[in-house]
């Protein structure tokens, strides 16, 4: 089975371009960020028309997760609420971040984590609340379903090797020691990181600023990641990083992450 994340950063703008990749890469599993779509305006019939089932969580201009599979997914949720209540999420779920269901035996949570602004400002101590409700939710949820694949864009470079110039980045947003901690957390519950299991070195790269010259000069963060559960980690056949997209005319400043399993 190929699963594979992707921040689009906005469906409706990249949707020929989604559908393309497709084309070419027909994988099993495709979670996307940054839909940027209210549900009744999703673009979801040439989806269906090549194969895909289609699951979906958005809002308007910002934020959105979808999921779209070629064998229809069982216990389908979208955010917190529905497994850690209204008492505890609050109004984190207002925003569109979080959508997942069960595929064969594998449970995925495709994740769209804040972006945070800058450290230090109310934006910053949303993410790192997000990020704690996150580490209860798998917490709850990873005895039920221990066969776990959690993907998204966590604007976080998990260490140096992750960005082309760490020092530049030190203590900045995206590389920040709290945000890098908040995610060990979530690791030690029993993930693996599987794009590290495949490539030790650094210089792979998911995102590119569109400023600056970012891409042509390779000069990228990796941000998008697939987590998966120990039990899932001795399935994992490779992980990889699809750069093609990034080098078409207005693409999405983040690339594909495909995983093998």
């Amino acid at each position: 089975m190929k699963i594979a994340t992707w921040n689009v950063n906005s469906i409706r703008s990249r949707l020929e371009q989604v559908l393309a990749w497709l084309q070419t890469n027909p994988v099993d599993v495709l979670c996307l960020q940054e839909t940027k779509v209210v549900d009744k305006d999703f673009p979801l019939q040439p989806f269906i028309d090549i194969g895909y089932n289609c699951y979906i969580s958005g809002q308007k201009s910002y934020n959105g997760v979808a999921i779209f599979s070629r064998l229809p997914m069982a216990d389908i949720s979208t955010g917190f609420t529905p497994l850690l209540g209204t008492d505890l999420v609050g109004e984190f779920d207002e925003q569109k971040r979080l959508i997942t269901g069960i595929i064969a035996d594998i449970r995925i949570i495709n994740l769209y984590v804040p972006n945070g602004s800058e450290v230090g400002s109310e934006k910053y101590l949303y993410k790192l609340n997000w990020l704690k409700l996150l580490q209860e939710y798998l917490k709850s949820i990873i005895d039920k379903s221990p066969n776990l694949c959690v993907c998204g864009d966590f604007n976080i470079a998990p260490d140096d090797r992750d960005i082309h110039n760490p020092k530049a980045f030190k203590n900045q947003i995206m590389a920040s020691p709290a945000e890098r901690q908040a995610l060990e957390e979530i690791i030690e519950l029993g993930f693996s990181d599987a794009f590290r299991q495949f490539t030790s070195e650094g210089g792979h790269f998911s995102w590119w600023d569109y400023r600056t010259g970012g891409f042509s000069r390779n000069r990228g963060w990796r941000i998008d990641h697939h987590y998966l559960s120990l039990s899932l980690c001795d399935r994992a056949k490779s992980c990889t990083i699809d750069k093609t997209p990034r080098q078409l005319p207005k693409p999405s400043d983040h690339a594909p992450v495909i995983v093998e399993i």
